[in-house]
C-alpha cells in the first residue's frame, strides 16, 4: 500500500511535531487580547454621567475592534474591562487595584476627581497609564504621576472663566459661594474664589454642604440676608438642582454659577423654572463644534438609542489616545505605553490633544451657558 501521509514522504514524527508547534505558535501571535479598563460611576446619583462615560470608551473599542488593530505586526483584540466606583473614592481604590490585578494595559477614568485622585497612586505604583475624560481637580496630575493624564480643562482655568465672567460681563461686585465638599465641587470653588477676589468682586460668604444635601433653606435664608449680586455653586446637578430650586422659591433673584456638573442641558427636571437663572461652564468645546463631534454623535445614536450626555467624546478620545500610545511605541506592554505618553499629538473629536509635562493639557477650552425656557444656549467659549 503507497503511503500518502507527511511521514511517508520521509517527514520524522519529531518533525512534525515540530511543524504543529510552530503552527500553534503561528496562530498565538495571530491575535493578542489587550484590556482596556475603565472606571465611572454607573449606579449613584451620578451613574447618567458614568454611563454616558462608559458608552463613550465602549464605543471607541468597539470600532476600533471593527477596523481591525495591528501592533508590532501581531493583530491585537482589545477587551474592555468597565467598573463601577460609584463615586466613592474608597470604593475607587478598590477597583483600581481590581483593574491592575486584572492586569490591563492602561485605564480611561476615574469620572469624578474625588475617585480619580485616590485611585491615581495606585495606577503610579503599577506603571499604569491613568486618561481621566474628566476629572477637573488640578490636583490629580499635581502629583507628580508620570502615569495621570487628562483629556479636559482643570478647574484652574474653568473656575477663573466663570469669576472673570462674573466681573466683566455680568459686572457683579459681591458674590455668596457653596460646595458640595467634594474634590470637584470644593476645588473649583476655590479656584472661583482666588480669581473672584483677584477682579476686585467682594466674597461675602463661602459655606459648605456635602453631596448628599438636598435641603438647603438654611444656607439660602443666611445667603439672602447677605444680598450679594451672584451665587456661585460647587457640586453636581443632583444637588445643585434643588439648589437653584430652592433660592428661587425663597426669593433670591440673583443668577447662579456654576460648573459642568451642574451644566446638564436637561437641568429643569431637576431645578423647575430656577434653571433659567443658571449660568455654567463645561470644560470642553459644545460636542457639535468639535470637529468630529456631529460624526459621533450620530454614530453614539446609532449604538445606544439615545443621545450623548457629557462625557462620552472625551472618554472615546481617551481610547483612541491609548491606542495612539501603543501604536507609536509598537507595543501593548503598559511601561511602552506609558514611554508613548509625552509625545502625543493625537486629532480626534475633541480636535488636537496634546499634553504638557504634568498630563493636563496644552490647550484647554471653557464653554459658557446660559437657559431659556430650561433649554441650554450657548454664551461663548473661551480658549485658555
Amino acid at each position: 500500500m503507497r503511503k500518502n501521509t507527511a511521514l511517508g514522504r520521509g517527514m520524522t514524527t519529531a518533525g512534525m511535531v515540530g511543524v504543529l508547534a510552530l503552527t500553534a505558535a503561528g496562530a498565538a501571535r495571530a491575535e493578542q487580547i489587550v484590556k482596556i479598563g475603565e472606571v465611572a460611576p454607573v449606579t449613584g446619583p451620578a451613574s447618567y454621567l458614568g454611563k454616558d462615560t462608559e458608552n463613550g470608551a465602549r464605543l471607541a473599542i468597539e470600532e476600533i475592534n471593527q477596523t481591525g488593530l495591528t501592533i508590532g505586526g501581531q493583530k491585537v483584540t482589545l477587551m474592555f474591562d468597565a467598573q463601577d466606583d460609584a463615586g466613592d473614592p474608597r470604593q475607587a481604590t478598590q477597583v483600581a487595584q481590581k483593574l491592575v490585578d486584572d492586569k490591563v494595559s492602561a485605564v480611561v477614568g476615574h469620572m469624578q476627581s474625588g475617585s480619580t485622585i485616590p485611585a491615581s497612586k495606585i495606577y503610579s505604583d503599577a506603571g499604569i497609564v491613568q486618561v481621566s475624560p474628566s476629572a477637573t481637580n488640578p490636583a490629580y496630575t499635581q502629583q507628580g504621576f508620570k502615569t495621570a493624564y487628562r483629556v479636559v480643562a482643570t478647574d484652574a482655568q474653568q473656575g477663573p472663566t466663570l469669576a472673570d465672567f462674573a466681573a466683566n460681563t455680568l459686572k457683579v461686585k459681591s458674590v455668596a459661594i457653596v460646595d458640595d465638599s467634594t474634590a470637584y465641587g470644593q476645588g473649583l470653588a476655590v479656584e472661583f474664589e482666588k480669581q473672584a477676589k483677584a477682579d476686585g468682586i467682594t466674597v461675602l460668604s463661602h459655606d459648605a454642604s456635602t453631596d448628599k444635601t438636598v435641603d438647603f433653606r438654611a444656607i439660602l435664608t443666611k445667603i439672602k440676608g447677605e444680598r450679594p449680586d451672584v451665587i456661585m455653586y460647587g457640586g453636581l446637578d443632583g444637588t445643585g438642582g434643588p439648589f437653584v430650586k430652592q433660592a428661587r422659591q425663597l426669593g433670591i433673584p440673583v443668577k447662579t454659577l456654576a460648573g459642568d456638573g451642574l451644566c446638564a442641558e436637561d437641568l429643569a427636571k431637576l431645578a423647575g423654572d430656577a434653571a433659567d437663572n443658571v449660568i455654567c461652564s463645561i470644560a470642553g468645546a459644545p460636542l457639535l463644534k468639535m470637529p468630529e463631534g456631529p460624526s459621533f454623535v450620530d454614530r453614539y445614536k446609532k449604538r445606544f438609542g439615545y443621545a450623548p450626555v457629557l462625557n462620552s467624546p472625551f472618554a472615546y478620545d481617551a481610547v483612541g489616545i491609548i491606542v495612539d500610545a501603543m501604536k507609536r511605541a509598537q507595543s501593548t506592554e503598559p511601561a511602552k505605553i506609558l514611554a508613548a505618553m509625552p509625545a502625543t499629538d493625537y486629532h480626534g473629536v475633541l480636535g488636537e490633544t496634546q499634553f504638557d509635562s504634568k498630563g493636563d493639557l496644552k490647550h484647554g477650552v471653557i464653554s459658557l451657558y446660559k437657559y431659556v425656557d430650561g433649554k441650554q444656549a450657548l454664551l461663548g467659549v473661551v480658549s485658555k
